[in-house]
């Protein structure tokens, strides 16, 4: 099994908003990879989200579903203007991301695979998985900010090492630091 990687080139990140704005479920499938990279919510709690969860909130209250454990989240002001275009019309008691399959349904993990691996074609990329989104929201926000400490604590990790891990911030210092290496006399 390959490790997901995050996208670590912010004009990707926004060539697949793009990309997938344009497709048959476009502004569905732009709207849930936006609020992948601007929560870093796990699929698993993104996809049981419904209409009335967002809509005219601040903040997102979720009961996390692989840890049991309860967290809020801001809706950061560019996310909240991309949901409140996408929630026109639907009712409170629909699912955020709907399938269209379903009726009443959310999408499944398989199908925001399939959707994400679509683009990841499209644009060459390689490791590309449903936590990719996750993991470039923790790799963008660390970039911006250096605050791995906090972003540990919103990821829910128990060890820096292991958020530095997960976010690739390890590997492009291991990369940068094999790339310097040179051999030659004085």
């Amino acid at each position: 099994m390959n490790t997901v990687e995050p996208i670590r080139d912010m004009n990707v990140v926004l060539d697949i908003a793009d990309y997938l704005r344009t497709g048959r479920y476009g502004e569905r499938n732009y709207t849930l990879w936006m609020f992948g990279v601007y929560s870093g919510l796990r699929v698993s709690d993104i996809l049981r989200l419904k209409v009335r969860d967002v809509k005219n909130k601040d903040y997102v209250y979720i009961r996390e579903k692989k840890t049991g454990k309860e967290k809020r989240f801001i809706i950061n002001t560019e996310l909240k203007t991309i949901l409140k275009e996408y929630i026109k019309g639907k009712k409170d008691y629909e699912y955020l991301f709907a399938s269209r399959c379903k009726i009443n349904r959310p999408l499944c993990r398989q199908q925001v695979y399939n959707i994400l691996n679509d683009a990841a074609k499209y644009f060459k990329l390689d490791n590309i998985g449903t936590h990719t989104m996750r993991k470039t929201w923790g790799y963008h926000m660390y970039q911006q900010t250096h605050d791995a400490v906090t972003i540990m604590e919103i990821l829910n990790h128990a060890d820096i090492s292991v958020t530095l891990r997960y976010i690739g911030i390890n590997q492009n210092n291991k990369d940068r630091l094999m790339q310097a290496l040179k051999y030659k006399r004085c």
